[in-house]
């Protein structure tokens, strides 16, 4: 089967097709990109080390078996603290900016309030990023090198795929940091090691979440459902169960594969992969069966 063309060359993107798409699963990695631009570090009032902090590390790496079990991956290249590509477009804080601004934003959100928007105003320790305010040029700048090629790439493997098999599931891949994963509590015993995100049933099947679940249980993680990561732009976007089209968010401990001070993968970073790669062998099997039990829903 041939894939119909994508912009699987662009330099913001990292776009790895399998010889033959076998399974209807589409891999994505939004934020585990580390290409710094140099005039966004010359711009930047905290030191490249605190900018990666909001890096998933490596998780394209967990996920990178994804074509060769005949399923695309796409992975962005761009880091997060640049452009967050799981943000709405004009998800920004007006403030931020000097000139005119493009459009009427969306600044009303949790995510702008925290400092989190489409082009984030702080790290991930919570400091500001910027020595001043950014022109307002980059905002289409940004979208136009990065944020557009993601999506319409994104876009164009999951249609590509609905129309192949008739349905479709991205599982949209991130990382959380430890201090994340206590939900609040001092007890290492208490340390979630996976979060599901399914926009509380709405961007997926249940049954696809579940049988993620049951794989990480299974192999002794710690699981929960919509807390503290229920999904963002891209689970609200992409995640159409009804027109035949899923996504789910998982997001895994930064503690299971990486030492998080030196931003290095630990030597057990290889179990987990295999875990990640067994996942995805799984999620390819249920996927044709869950959307072919699905498929009068679908229709409808």
């Amino acid at each position: 089967m041939d894939f119909l063309p994508v912009l699987s060359d662009h330099e913001a993107l990292d776009c790895r097709l399998p010889a033959h798409q076998t399974v209807p699963v589409v891999v994505a990695s939004p934020h585990s990109g580390s290409i710094y631009p140099a005039a966004f570090l010359e711009q930047a009032a905290v030191p490249l080390a605190a900018l990666r902090r909001a890096e998933d590390a490596f998780v394209d790496e967990l996920f990178a078996a994804a074509p060769s079990l005949g399923m695309p991956l796409l992975a962005a290249r761009f880091p997060r603290s640049y452009v967050d590509a799981n943000r709405e477009p004009y998800e920004l804080d007006p403030g931020m900016f000097e000139g005119p601004l493009p459009r009427p934003l969306n600044h009303r959100t949790t995510r702008v309030a925290a400092g989190l928007g489409m082009i984030p105003r702080v790290a991930a320790s919570g400091e500001a990023i910027y020595r001043g305010r950014v022109p307002s040029d980059m905002i289409e700048h940004r979208l136009e090198t990065c944020w557009r090629p993601y999506h319409q790439t994104l876009s164009q493997l999951i249609e590509h795929t609905y129309s192949t098999f008739g349905g479709a599931l991205l599982i949209d891949a991130h990382s959380m940091p430890s201090s994340a994963s206590t939900l609040g509590s001092r007890d290492r015993d208490q340390r979630v090691d996976i979060v599901l995100g399914d926009n509380h049933g709405e961007a997926c099947a249940p049954e696809f979440t579940a049988a993620a679940e049951r794989w990480f249980r299974a192999r002794g993680l710690r699981v929960l459902r919509n807390q503290p990561y229920a999904g963002g732009f891209t689970t609200q976007r992409y995640g159409r169960p009804a027109l035949a089209r899923h996504t789910l968010q998982i997001e895994i401990n930064r503690a299971l594969y990486m030492d998080e001070a030196r931003h290095e993968r630990l030597p057990v970073a290889g179990v987990l992969t295999r875990v990640i790669t067994g996942l995805l062998e799984e999620m390819g099997q249920q996927a044709h069966e869950i959307l072919q039990s699905r498929r009068p829903l679908a229709a409808e």
